[in-house]
């Protein structure tokens, strides 16, 4: 039961930080954590996707230096 006892006291904590900070602190850090949060694309696939972009971008620049 001890297990089930702290369980309930971090929830309880969890609630009543939660409930005591102003609502435009919790709006606040609410944004700073999607404005720091990595682009979706590379939180799923990894450095592919930059990869795969620097290279279009070096092909590209080749071409328009061609014509």
């Amino acid at each position: 039961m001890a297990d089930g006892d702290k369980l309930v006291r971090y929830i309880t904590q969890q609630v009543v930080s939660f409930l005591e900070t102003p609502r435009s602190t919790r709006v606040e850090s609410r944004q700073q954590k999607k404005s720091n949060r990595e682009l979706w694309a590379f939180r799923w696939f990894g450095m592919v996707p930059y990869a795969l972009s620097f290279w279009m971008q070096r092909v590209k620049k080749k071409k328009r230096r061609k014509a």
